[in-house]
This record gives structure tokens, C-alpha cells and sequence, in this order.
């Protein structure tokens, strides 16, 4: 695939346009190695819940488009719409174009003014990562119920309240709720999943897009794959859903104003991939 194909590079995966053969006029996505994380006394922690990337795992990217390729196919035996069509090789996967939930800046003269270029929607059945650092009043790993947030993309990601995302014209109030329902509805799925093996999805993040083609109908496009989703061993719900072992498993600090929750049971995506490949 040639650079001059390329559309977008993200953190983890470049989209780049089919300009011909059999899938002219669709996309390819290439997921690389690259990996998302912190770095803790100078070396790098990977953490899909993080979006700085801090080094890279080889073979992750291969990984990453099986594993998708697997939760792509089963929205697709659930009748969830999503712009999957096929994986072509180890790392490359062929999908529908779709265009970012995304809105032009309303004064682009102005110095400082940017464009909204996509939203990612976060979803989270337990609080902790950065839903406990910015509400530390809340009991990690209490039941969120799967909670829909959404964010700004960028150099860092920004939350945004869904009534500012309907006030200021990048949604409609409609496109808002479907896309919360919609968001829950994969969650749940994907939850189950894990659940089928013993494993407790603590949060994922999903990207909405509109696809180019028929009514511009909303549907999830990117991924679902290691890089968007915290897991972890041992969950213990009570009667409504909290964790009741998070004592032993969360840990928390606070320095200069800067909190960081680590959960001692999260999984490492390298100990879960292999189940669904």
C-alpha cells in the first residue's frame, strides 16, 4: 500500500484507500505493533487505557486484527451493523469507507480554532481508570452499568457531555441515543464473551463513524480488539453488580494532586488474546 493511499494514521493502525482490484473504493486497515501505555520509572507500562504510545510489542498487530476479526464476525451473527467486510491477511482487514463523527471548526479563521475530527465512545462496567481519577468519590469497581462517554480524539483525548455534543450541532439528540444504545448493546456482547471464559471486561472504548454508502447509517468502525479493552480475573459481584474484592485489587495513590488507580487482577491482553484466536 503505497503512502500516498494512506488517510489516517492513528495510534495503533493506518487506514489507507483501495484504488483498485477487487475492493476498489473500500478501505484497508493495517494494524501495527504500536502499543499504548505509561512509562513507570523510566520504562513503559502497556495499558489500552492510556492514549500515549510507549513502545511496541512485536506481532501485536497481527494479533490485534485476528482478535477483531473475531468479534466482528460475531456482531455480524447478531445483526449488529458495523463496516467489517473481510480480513485479508495477518494484520489487514478490508472495510466499509465511513466517515468520523465529526464537525468543521464554526470559525476556522480564529487563531486556535480546530476541527472535531472523530469521537471514541467509552463504555464501563466497573469505575476505575480514569472514570475513578476524575471521580475519586466513588468506590472502585463499583457496577457502572455500562456507562456510554464520549470523547474528542486528538493529541489527548477530551471528554465531552452528550448535551454539548447536541448544542453545538456535531449530533442530533436522536443520533446521540442510538449511538449510546448502540455502544451498549456491543458492550454486552463482548462482555458475555469474556464472561463465556471466565474473564470480567472492566471498560472498552469504540469508534462510531457513518458510513459513506446508502443513509449515512451510524455504525461501529475501527476495532474491537485488545487495544480498546481492560480485562481482568476474579470478579466477585455483590447483589447490585460492585465488586467485592476491590480491596485486595485496587490500588490507588495520590501525589501532587495526580491520582492513579492499578487493578492487581487485570489481565494482559497478551495472557487473553490467544482464547479467541
Amino acid at each position: 500500500m503505497s503512502e500516498s493511499n494512506l488517510l489516517y494514521r492513528g495510534k495503533s493502525k493506518d487506514v489507507c484507500q483501495i484504488t483498485e482490484g477487487q475492493y476498489a473504493g473500500k478501505y484497508k486497515l493495517i494494524f501495527r505493533d504500536d502499543a499504548t501505555g505509561y512509562l513507570e520509572n523510566g520504562n513503559p507500562v502497556f495499558d489500552p487505557g492510556y492514549d500515549v504510545v510507549v513502545g511496541q510489542i512485536p506481532g501485536k498487530g497481527a494479533i490485534a486484527c485476528r482478535f477483531a476479526t473475531h468479534f466482528f464476525q460475531l456482531l455480524q451473527k447478531h445483526h449488529i451493523p458495523s463496516h467489517y467486510i473481510e480480513t485479508i491477511s495477518d494484520n489487514e482487514m478490508i472495510v466499509e469507507p465511513a466517515v468520523p463523527l465529526s464537525i468543521p471548526a464554526a470559525a476556522p479563521d480564529l487563531e486556535g480554532a480546530a476541527p472535531l475530527q472523530n469521537l471514541e465512545f467509552t463504555w464501563r462496567n466497573q469505575a476505575t481508570g480514569s472514570f475513578w481519577r476524575r471521580y475519586p468519590f466513588v468506590k472502585p469497581c463499583q457496577n457502572l452499568h455500562q456507562v456510554v462517554e464520549a470523547w474528542t480524539k486528538g493529541d489527548s483525548d477530551i471528554l465531552i457531555t452528550f448535551e454539548a455534543l447536541e448544542q453545538t450541532g456535531a449530533m442530533t439528540r436522536t443520533e446521540i441515543d442510538e449511538s449510546a444504545l448502540l455502544v451498549q448493546k456491543i458492550a454486552q456482547l463482548v462482555t458475555a464473551e469474556f464472561a463465556q471464559h471466565g474473564l470480567h471486561v472492566l471498560d472498552g472504548k469504540f469508534e462510531l463513524g457513518r458510513l459513506q454508502g446508502g443513509d449515512g447509517q451510524i455504525v461501529i468502525i475501527d476495532e474491537i480488539s485488545p487495544d480498546v479493552l481492560r480485562v481482568c480475573r476474579g470478579y466477585q459481584p455483590d447483589s447490585n453488580g460492585n465488586c467485592t474484592i476491590h480491596q485486595d485489587c485496587a490500588r490507588t495513590t495520590c501525589q501532587d494532586g495526580k491520582r492513579t488507580i492499578k487493578n492487581l487482577n487485570q489481565v494482559k491482553a497478551k495472557d487473553f488474546v490467544s482464547i479467541f484466536l
